[in-house]
């Protein structure tokens, strides 16, 4: 890639910005408590079965960048606090499927309105372009985050050199 000044100039202001953004979102530390008591990690756990429906253990673990047995022990931690159950794949009987529990829906949903709430207080500064314009700037650089990082590929049990420095 052709050196070029200004490029390296914003590519080290966008870095600085992201790593400010993850630090006050507290993503550094996954096991801290983020609400209702669950860590980090717990709460997008949650969020994944809610919104994915039935899942296996390994989906859930593609999804949250886990491997297979620390998302089973996630999914353990989760449904000890009866927030989740296993219940039969309703593809493959011999296999369990992961669903959330209403106690684990009405967690999930007291804990999305606070966050929503928090980027409510956030946006309403910001004007209609500029809080477009940075909903498309993360949605484009998390997607190329993944794309270049390889993080999908932990689907398949098996992780692969990062494409990140």
């Amino acid at each position: 890639m052709p050196k070029n000044d200004q490029i390296d100039q914003d590519a080290e202001q966008l870095y600085e910005a992201l790593s400010h953004l993850v630090r006050v979102y507290q993503f550094r530390d996954r096991d801290r408590n983020c609400c209702e008591g669950l860590s980090v990690t717990q709460c997008y756990a949650l969020e994944h079965v809610i919104k994915a429906g039935p899942v296996r253990v390994q989906s859930l673990a593609s999804e949250l960048f886990l491997d297979k047995s620390n998302a089973s022990r996630l999914v353990d931690s989760l449904a000890k606090q009866g927030l989740v159950q296993r219940v039969p794949d309703a593809s493959d009987g011999r296999a369990l499927a992961i669903t959330v529990t209403p106690e684990g829906m009405a967690i999930y949903e007291s804990i999305r309105s606070d966050l929503v709430g928090e980027a409510r207080n956030l946006a309403c500064d910001l004007s209609k372009e500029a809080r477009d314009g940075a909903i498309e700037m993360l949605r484009r650089f998390a997607k190329a985050t993944e794309q270049r990082c390889g993080l999908k590929d932990l689907s398949r049990d098996e992780y692969l050199p990062s494409k990140c420095c």
